[in-house]
């Protein structure tokens, strides 16, 4: 009996490693693909949200989001209250580039570059890209942002 318990607990195991692998494949976004294409979008209203004054971050980014930008964390309340009070005088906010990254049915990495022109407090204009790359997940039929990572770089 001991050597069917042994066999069948080592098949289950093996069943369980071969799922979760299969599973943690990713794939490319083709170019037509609709949910690549509704999370870029989401991704160039969020880019785009400096200079139109939208509050995309309250619906895209996921209660539980955390963000590092700068070596400091920030949390999604910190984005929906600079959102809401920022004075900023954005323009030419733009989705330079992006590339999406699928891991299953409900996890996505979205990799891209923006660029916006920004007045700083002595007057004068600066242009400056951000790179970045953003962690989707899908829950309850929702895709929203769970994780951030971003960092400026040279326009290019």
């Amino acid at each position: 009996m001991k050597p069917l318990i042994a066999t069948l607990t080592f098949l289950g195991l093996a069943f369980v490693v071969v799922v979760t692998a299969n599973a943690q494949q990713g794939k490319w976004a083709a170019a037509d693909d609709a949910t690549a294409k509704s999370l870029i979008d989401m991704e160039r209203q969020w880019v785009e949200s400096p200079c139109t004054h939208s509050l995309i971050v309250q619906d895209i980014l996921a209660d539980d989001f955390q963000g590092i930008h700068d070596g400091k964390r920030y949390s999604k309340k910190e984005v929906v209250e600079e959102a809401k009070t920022s004075k900023d005088e954005a323009r030419d906010c733009r989705l330079d580039d992006t590339k999406v990254h699928f891991f299953g049915d409900n996890i996505a990495v979205v990799y891209g570059r923006e660029t916006a022109t920004r007045r700083s407090s002595d007057g004068k204009e600066n242009t400056r890209s951000l790179v970045w790359t953003d962690t989707w997940l899908k829950r309850n039929g929702t895709w929203q942002i769970v994780a951030a990572q971003d960092t400026w770089t040279e326009c290019k």
